[in-house]
């Protein structure tokens, strides 16, 4: 608009030269108009113009609205915090310091629940009939990431999505399992802990038994024939020789299996028992060390979860430890990295933990030897 145009507007006659059916003139109830205090703007419509004129007060207080909606709308957004899923296969009652284990590597990449990331955890209490419903309702809230632990809660959760980034801990090679590409290049969306079972750790379990039942001459190791990450029952055989001990393997995939298996144990007249680190059995924790007091067998376990529930001795990697490397990687993925850039990490950390209470209830005899290399000992 040139200046001339400018000034016509400003023109208290120029209310003359506006058509009678404007809203503006109309409501002057044939009063002469006052143009003070009015701005007009110039609209382009075709190819003419329109004349809109709003007071000062209504345009400042118009103004104003807009422009104090503004950072509401920015607070909006920023309030807005991203969704993390968690799934655990065994109950919260059992391994709550498990959620707490990933909510503090979560923290150590910045990340802190309530204050800028949400959790929505999910039990599956040894239910595992129901992982791909849990799995299936973390991808349909569309969670941001969703951290899993066991394999087969890692494969429900991969057979739910495959754009969603999961970082799992498993007992077994993730290779082969085909959950990965490789360890230092997963590729897709998955990626996270190993705690597999090496032979060696099933041979040095055996030998851990043999040093606290030093008189035994039967063992039993109970597996779940269902699961895939079944231990080398040959290598175990030939270790057990070794020691001098006769090992037989007794299945167990159920809960009516799991009660069958210590009676048949004791009907065997076999001397202690070996717990496979098999999903199944560590969602089942506190029940086998239960079954194990009350048949009074010495059993040895791969995670620490069941000494301190007053099993016996177990040896074998930190399932906390492996927790707070998951929350550490999901707090990376939030912060922009990629599953398939961040390299499966093997667990490095073994520890032995003795209960010195359950084997005074059991008759034994803890030798110095193992109690100095004990890594706790819970009394």
């Amino acid at each position: 608009m040139n200046r001339r145009a400018c000034n016509r507007l400003a023109r208290p006659d120029f209310a003359r030269k506006l058509p009678r059916q404007s809203p503006a003139i109309e409501a002057l109830d044939g009063h002469r108009p006052s143009f003070r205090g009015v701005i007009f703007f110039l609209h382009p419509i075709g190819a003419g113009r329109m004349a809109i004129g709003i007071g000062r007060r209504q345009f400042t207080s118009v103004l104003g609205g807009v422009v104090a909606g503004w950072p509401l709308a920015a607070r909006a957004q920023q309030s807005v915090k991203p969704a993390v899923g968690f799934l655990n296969p065994g109950a919260q009652a059992d391994f709550e310091h498990h959620a707490e284990a990933f909510l503090k590597g979560l923290k150590q990449g910045g990340f802190t629940e309530g204050e800028n990331i949400t959790v929505e955890y999910h039990w599956a209490e040894g239910r595992y009939e129901r992982l791909s419903q849990h799995a299936e309702e973390l991808v349909k809230h569309r969670v941001a990431v969703i951290a899993v632990g066991s394999p087969p809660a890692t494969f429900a959760v991969k057979s739910a999505t495959s754009t969603i980034p999961i970082v799992f801990i498993v007992a077994d090679d993730p290779v082969t399992d085909g959950l990965v590409t490789s360890f230092n290049e997963p590729g897709g969306n998955l990626t996270g802990v190993t705690v597999f079972t090496t032979a060696a750790m099933w041979n040095k379990r055996l030998e851990l038994l043999h040093e606290l039942v030093p008189k035994a001459a039967l063992a039993a190791i109970l597996i779940n024939p269902r699961d895939a990450a079944n231990p080398g029952t040959n290598e175990m055989t030939l270790a057990a020789r070794k020691l001098g001990l006769e090992l037989s393997f007794l299945a167990v995939s159920t809960d009516a299996d799991l009660e069958a298996a210590f009676a048949t144990a004791v009907e065997r007249h076999i001397d202690a028992v070996v717990i496979s680190d098999q999903p199944f059995f560590t969602a089942r924790d506190h029940r086998i060390v239960a079954l194990a007091a009350r048949y009074a067998l010495p059993a040895v376990y791969g995670w620490r979860e069941y000494v301190a529930a007053s099993g016996l001795i177990s040896y074998g990697s930190s399932l906390t430890d492996a927790w707070q490397q998951v929350g550490r990687y999901t707090g990376s993925i939030l912060g922009g990295a990629k599953p398939a850039d961040l390299p499966v990490v093997q667990a490095s950390r073994f520890e032995l933990v003795l209960n010195l209470k359950t084997a005074k209830t059991l008759g034994l005899t803890v030798p110095p030897t193992l109690l100095a290399i004990a890594d706790e000992v819970i009394e």
